[in-house]
């Protein structure tokens, strides 16, 4: 009866959009994403996978995917869910195919009523119902990935996390700049002619932050740099990316990324003969003359870290964010077409961003509407009676994710040198 009432609390619910989204150098770990592959529909009935390694810790895991391996973005959580629970010995039970909305409660139910004292779920419009399995579950302790409510909920037993990774969205676009000025070099493009595309997924803070922090570290070594975002309204569409993809390289764009999760921009790059910068793991074997590096947030330490509390009992962070300190931010290995001198380039503003030396969004190195950015009230939270707004320039840049914020992104700022193509989704 219990069960019920949650059941009709949360079909009331009104469906949260899609979830996303992610640099140490990452060459122990980076996961081949697979090869165009669709992945199955998402209202296809969930996988349900336990883990069939030896349980040493008290700790048993439940994960909770939007789609499956055959999405970059649900293989990346997965691989470092795999790897997590088998160096601490704890039993995992993974759910994919997880679509959001009431699935997601029920599943949240089933991985705790078998016994799960761990539920993580990847989603951003998984966050209300895994809420409402908090709340119907206070044994429990509840993660969620991109989520943006925990620092309002406050539930002692639900908690977001994400990771700083427009920093290495930021070393990518190193890695393009320095192509970029290879082709210059070469006579290949004019500097008028360095134009990036993006395909984006919708024009959520987070991907703002992704697309504006990789075109601002092509900027830093290419000056003459613009990009134009074009959006396809899913996380995950095989087709409307491979064709975002062919649309800016008919436009002119010579060097393609992407916040998106398949395979169709990376391909429709090889076809073209188009540089690419891909997400959430190496396109490599894929596309071994176009893929240049590929950005993604390492989640094994906070599974680790989360997984640890949990065994010991202990409460851990609300709002958690990784660093590239921690590892939680990587590149993978470099592809064999980078410009000569990338690597170098790309360990020297690690370097300097580590040291607090260099910030992705520091206002000297971008304008609105030809002003320099010098106050900006971000919208963090998303309950209204949480009066929260920040004050986001601290010490002369954007302070993203930023101490005594949610740990989710919140740069939603349209800076000059970037062009949206379109802006429905």
């Amino acid at each position: 009866m219990k069960k019920l009432i949650a059941m009709v609390l949360a079909s009331a619910m009104v469906l949260s959009l899609s979830a996303c989204g992610n640099v140490a150098r990452d060459d122990k770990a980076a996961a081949e994403a697979p090869a165009g592959e669709a992945a199955p529909a998402a209202n296809e009935a969930a996988a349900d996978n336990s883990e069939a390694a030896e349980a040493t810790s008290s700790v048993k895991a439940g994960f909770i995917c939007l789609h499956d391996e055959n999405s970059t973005y649900d293989l990346n959580f997965i691989n470092a869910a795999k790897e997590a629970c088998e160096k601490m010995g704890v039993e995992a039970i993974f759910k994919t195919n997880i679509p959001e909305g009431q699935e997601c409660y029920d599943a949240a139910c089933e991985l705790a009523d078998a016994g799960c004292n761990f539920i993580f779920a990847d989603s951003f419009g998984h966050e209300d119902y895994i809420i409402e399995a908090a709340k119907e579950f206070p044994e429990v302790q509840f993660s969620h990935a991109t989520g943006t409510k925990a620092h309002t909920e406050n539930l002692a037993n639900f908690h977001n996390a994400f990771a700083n990774i427009f920093q290495g969205r930021y070393l990518a676009g190193i890695v393009a700049g320095m192509k970029l000025n290879e082709m210059i070099e070469k006579g290949d493009i004019t500097a008028e002619q360095a134009k990036m595309g993006y395909i984006g997924a919708y024009t959520y803070a987070e991907v703002i932050s992704g697309y504006t922090s990789f075109y601002l570290g092509a900027k830093s070594v290419c000056p003459s740099v613009t990009m134009e975002v074009t959006f396809t309204g899913s996380w995950y569409d095989e087709t409307a990316e491979k064709e975002g993809a062919e649309k800016l390289i008919h436009d002119g764009c010579v060097l393609i990324s992407q916040h998106a999760d398949s395979m169709g921009a990376p391909t429709a790059c090889e076809t073209a003969g188009v540089p690419n910068v891909s997400y959430n793991g190496s396109t490599s074997s894929a596309c071994p003359n176009t893929f240049l590096v590929s950005s993604r947030i390492n989640w094994a330490p906070y599974f680790e870290y989360a997984m640890s509390a949990v065994e010991k009992g202990e409460a851990y962070d609300t709002d958690w964010c990784g660093t590239l300190a921690d590892d939680s931010v990587m590149l993978t290995e470099f592809g064999k077409n980078i410009a000569a001198g990338t690597e170098e380039a790309v360990e020297k503003a690690k370097a300097d961003i580590e040291a607090g030396k260099l910030f992705v969004f520091d206002t000297k190195n971008f304008t609105v509407e030809g002003k320099t950015l010098d106050s900006y009230m971000a919208d963090v939270d998303t309950d209204e009676a949480y009066t929260g707004d920040h004050e986001a320039i601290v010490d002369g840049h954007f302070d993203e994710s930023g101490k005594g914020f949610r740990s989710a992104p919140f740069f939603d700022v349209k800076i000059d040198g970037i062009t949206l193509l379109d802006t429905k989704f």
